[in-house]
């Protein structure tokens, strides 16, 4: 494994891997708020362009490397968590 990044450096289509090794999907947008360092999850992109993205909560998130996220989770736990859904009235700056 590369060396840990922050999360902070987290880019659009960095690879996602649950913890079984499997990619479960692509980066499509980092949640948080970078200047009070908080950081919420992640929305992950299945591939499908009809496909909503996952909400990814920040507890799941383990390692992060250069290009690649991996998951506390693996890919059958990934596949029961709930689709991701822009917050009303707020926004999360864009990645």
């Amino acid at each position: 494994m590369a060396d840990p990044v922050s999360w902070k450096v987290v880019e659009r289509g960095w690879a996602v891997l649950a913890s079984d090794g499997a990619e479960v999907g692509r980066v499509e947008r980092v949640l948080g708020d970078p200047e009070a360092d908080i950081f919420d999850g992640l929305a992950v992109a299945a591939g499908s362009i009809l496909e909503r993205p996952t909400y990814v909560p920040s507890e799941e998130v383990g390692a992060i490397e250069e290009g690649a996220v991996h998951l506390t989770i693996g890919a059958d736990a990934y596949r029961r968590l709930r689709p991701y859904e822009e917050p009303r009235g707020k926004r999360f700056p864009a990645p």
